[in-house]
């Protein structure tokens, strides 16, 4: 049996990005974001922390809307196993442009879908970028710009920083903030229209 669009899913984030991205493949969450501590743990690896971090968010939020279906997400850039941060101050922004110039980075989406019968289907998405070789007036103009204020690895590919990268290998709405492929996949195995 097909459950509806309309159904009730709940998004455990106040991402702009994801419910734009969302309402891409025609779905309209109800919005409650769930407050964590997003801190990683000691030697705790990407793809362990993204996983770790999603289904903490869509934990609680299914606790709060008991019978709909709670999606969380939580995206993380790494350099190897270094996890950068979601830029917040131009300083870090510059660190994380400096980092990854010319290198290739990964970034990970983890995913958590908690069904309205309290079933829990996660997964986590890996994206390869490289980044071409930045010189110091494309980092200033970047950071002028404060498209990445708030944006894990202090950079957002749908905006300028497009023009930064040489090649992606997987999933580009997962380096948006949220992989469509994989949500689609996980909504339609519990029976949701999308």
């Amino acid at each position: 049996m097909s459950i509806p669009s309309a159904a009730r899913l709940v998004l455990a984030s106040a991402s702009p990005r994801r419910r734009d991205l969302l309402a891409q493949i025609g779905l309209t969450p109800v919005i409650d974001a769930a407050e964590i501590d997003e801190t990683p743990r000691a030697r705790e690896l990407p793809a362990v922390l993204v996983r770790r971090l999603a289904r903490a968010k869509a934990t609680p939020v299914a606790a709060r809307h008991p019978g709909a279906a709670v999606l969380a997400a939580d995206t993380v850039v790494a350099c190897g196993r270094r996890v950068l941060p979601k830029a917040e101050t131009e300083a870090e922004a510059r660190a994380c442009l400096e980092l990854l110039s010319g290198r290739r980075h990964r970034v990970y989406g983890g995913i958590c879908l908690i069904g309205a019968d309290g079933r829990i289907a996660e997964r986590v998405v890996d994206t390869a970028v490289v980044f071409r070789r930045l010189t110091d007036s494309d980092v200033a103009r970047y950071v002028e710009s404060g498209e990445w204020r708030g944006k894990a690895g202090g950079y957002a590919i749908q905006g300028r920083a497009a023009a930064f990268v040489r090649s992606l290998g997987g999933s580009y709405t997962n380096v948006v903030g949220l992989d469509l492929y994989t949500v689609a996949a996980l909504l339609r195995g519990i029976g949701f229209a999308v």
